[in-house]
């Protein structure tokens, strides 16, 4: 019984954790990030990310497993959008 009270907690962990991440894209697409700390960021942890689903596919652990490749998408997606901004805002042209 205690068991069964316990598997609980890690999808709680997980729902947080994506909620957490589109909290994440919602304020760098409403605040048109160019941030290279944020860039920074979404590339670290995208590496924690790929470990994190490496290990979790080792140890069998199913909600890691969709946490974390949640989590990749997320962060891909954050870093991309990121550097389409970097790129863009480089490209405009300034007033003369």
């Amino acid at each position: 019984m205690e068991d069964e009270k316990l598997k609980i907690i890690p999808y709680s962990a997980t729902s947080i954790s994506v909620v957490g991440r589109f909290i994440f894209m919602y304020l760098l697409y409403k605040n048109k990030s160019t941030n290279t700390f944020s860039l920074i960021f979404c590339i670290l942890s995208i590496c924690s990310s790929c470990l994190w689903i490496y290990y979790s596919i080792k140890m069998e652990d199913t909600p890691m497993i969709v946490r974390s490749s949640v989590e990749l998408i997320l962060l891909t997606i954050s870093a991309i959008y990121i550097i389409k901004n970097k790129l863009t805002s480089q490209n405009q042209v300034l007033p003369k």
